[in-house]
């Protein structure tokens, strides 16, 4: 038995490669084993290669694997673009339609099994698939009996003779694969997981959650990969607790309208990548010189312009610090796990109002899209803080002046009212503006306005703004990175303190206000420091030497060609360090 397996499906968009992985992971997390998938698709609905891949484990994993042990293949160029992960002791279950051949330089085995036939003669080719599940099955030594929920919860609704022709498909692949296989049928058994009961999630649904949890109401939104499943889970859910969302006609006007609401007082955000948020720039500065609470969620892709919107990519860091014209105060957070982007979502919506400025929850693709498995989410921990907002009843005005909507404080944060308070009456603009709100270019009043909210995140109270992983008082290394990353970090600082190097790693979770006070004292006990990146220039590494120098010691692993970092690229260039 062993205990972790990658299982890779593959085919051309529109196959129903993403099922195939669903029902897949789904039956195994129900068992109680570990998974992380990654999805390989193409801008566009049909066509084009597509995969899923998935690691299976009986102990937690946060990254895809090196290699492969199972390659399902629905076309030629499956094979031909995938087979190069499989290891010696791998396999391809190739459907026999497509006359599947192995590369003359494949150390894996390849059997052609009829998918498209058996689904054929079960009543349609569409439940290749399901015979490839079953095929898979007979490899991996699983009962087949643990899809029989799935398929009854994924299919129930189209009735009892569908879901009886599925599990029948999936029953025909097994006992095909049991007989071509002879002894050698489950020669990639898994050993026994668990049992336990975990989530299994995408990233954008935690974000999603973290929302609700939070107490948001409203949300603004124009569809865009790889934020949509954000806006597309809470158009489900927002309206059960009193909600609504708007799909808006571009990202300038959901801006906008989240800013808007959440002038009203109600806890509201918008959700994008980074195009929408290049269309947002001007309304983030709205919202930062009005003092308006705002919660940003932005997915990273490849870019520029439209880019690679299907692929992975850690390149808006500086964006969303500087993009803004002018300077404005505002907060960027970026979760690093899927338990993390609930938390720190729910988070998001209290630094908003306690700051009263744009919260930026910075995420990538393959955090918001990876789908694994999660523990269970701890709703004890969440809160609500509504900072400065006045709740209770004020003063009678007796002189008709204005309320100090923007009045100077030490701390930079003022008394905030919403629409309707009575005597709590103030101007809004987005010119400059004096303590009551009304339009001033004095200078003097410049100065005390800008001062004011640039003071509000001199200090800002963000739980572990470092998620810390630090043994060694003198590391060899110290490795570094924020969003996704982490899981693969923390694979390859396991294999490096196997072989005798002081590995020390630091994810940073506050990406603005920087949190240099914290970080300097791992750099300064580091023989190197090491920053891994999926982006061209090494913007977080270029941050840290803004924020807290010691540039002579930076060495940046990068990669931008659209795919995640694998843990063998990150291990072996570390080991060439030391």
């Amino acid at each position: 038995m062993i205990d972790q397996l990658s299982w890779k499906v593959g085919g051309q968009q529109g196959e129903g490669i993403e099922s195939t992985g669903e029902i897949f992971s789904i039956a195994l997390n129900r068992l109680g084993y570990y998974l992380y998938g990654y999805r390989h698709f193409s801008s566009r609905i049909k066509g084009g290669h597509t995969n899923n891949k998935i690691r299976v484990s009986t102990k937690e994993i946060r990254s895809i694997a090196d290699d492969l042990d199972v390659l399902v293949a629905f076309d030629q160029e499956t094979i031909d673009v995938n087979y190069k992960e499989l290891h010696s002791n791998g396999i391809i279950l190739a459907d026999a339609k497509f006359g599947p051949v192995a590369p003359a330089d494949a150390d894996a085995p390849l059997y052609a099994v009829p998918f498209t036939e058996i689904s054929t003669e079960l009543g349609t080719s569409l439940m290749k698939n399901m015979v490839a599940i079953g095929a898979s099955s007979a490899v991996m030594g699983l009962d087949i009996a643990v899809f029989t929920e799935v398929v009854e919860e994924i299919f129930g609704r189209k009735g009892p003779q569908v879901v009886e022709k599925n599990l029948n498909a999936i029953k025909a692949g097994y006992d095909h694969m049991i007989e071509k296989l002879g002894d050698k049928a489950g020669i990639l058994q898994l050993a026994e997981a668990d049992g336990q009961k975990r989530l299994f999630m995408i990233g954008n649904d935690a974000i999603a959650m973290g929302a609700l949890a939070g107490g948001a109401r409203f949300m603004a939104a124009y569809p865009i990969t790889p934020a949509s499943e954000i806006m597309e889970y809470l158009i489900k859910q927002l309206p059960k607790y009193g909600g609504t969302v708007i799909q808006t006609e571009d990202e300038i006007a959901a801006c906008t309208m989240a800013i808007g609401a959440n002038y009203a007082g109600v806890r509201s955000l918008t959700a994008s990548a980074g195009p929408g948020l290049s269309l947002m720039m001007e309304a983030i500065g709205l919202s930062g010189i009005t003092e308006t609470p705002l919660v940003i969620v932005d997915t990273q892709r490849g870019g520029p312009s439209t880019g690679m919107p299907t692929k992975q990519e850690q390149s808006d860091l500086m964006a969303m610090i500087y993009g803004t014209h002018g300077e404005i105060p505002k907060i960027v957070v970026a979760p690093s796990t899927v338990q993390e982007a609930f938390y720190d979502t729910v988070e998001a919506f209290n630094l908003a109002e306690e700051y009263q400025c744009p919260v930026i929850v910075l995420s990538d693709l393959q955090l918001s899209l990876g789908k694994q498995t999660v523990e269970p989410l701890d709703f004890s921990r969440v809160e609500v803080r509504r900072g400065k907002l006045v709740q209770e009843e004020l003063p009678e005005i007796t002189d008709k002046s204005y309320f100090k909507r923007y009045e100077v404080t030490e701390d930079g944060i003022s008394p905030r009212t919403i629409p309707g308070m009575k005597n709590g009456i103030h101007h809004v603009t987005g010119v400059e503006h004096d303590e009551t709100g009304k339009p001033s270019e004095v200078a003097a009043n410049r100065v005390a306005q800008m001062d004011k909210r640039m003071r509000k995140i001199e200090s800002v109270n963000f739980k572990n703004p470092l998620h810390i992983n630090a043994a060694h008082e003198e590391a060899d290394l110290l490795l570094v990175g924020f969003n996704s990353t982490r899981g693969v970090i923390e694979e390859v600082m396991t294999r490096l303190e196997a072989d005798g190097v002081k590995v020390n790693h630091v994810h940073v979770r506050l990406i603005h206000p920087f949190p240099s006070a914290e970080m300097l004292p791992h750099i300064e006990k580091a023989k190197r420091v090491v920053v891994i990146e999926n982006n061209a220039t090494g913007q977080l590494a270029n941050l840290m030497k803004m924020n807290v120098g010691h540039a002579h010691k930076l060495t940046k692993i990068l990669k931008y060609d659209g795919n995640p970092f694998l843990p063998n690229e990150v291990y072996f260039t570390c080991k060439e360090l030391v």
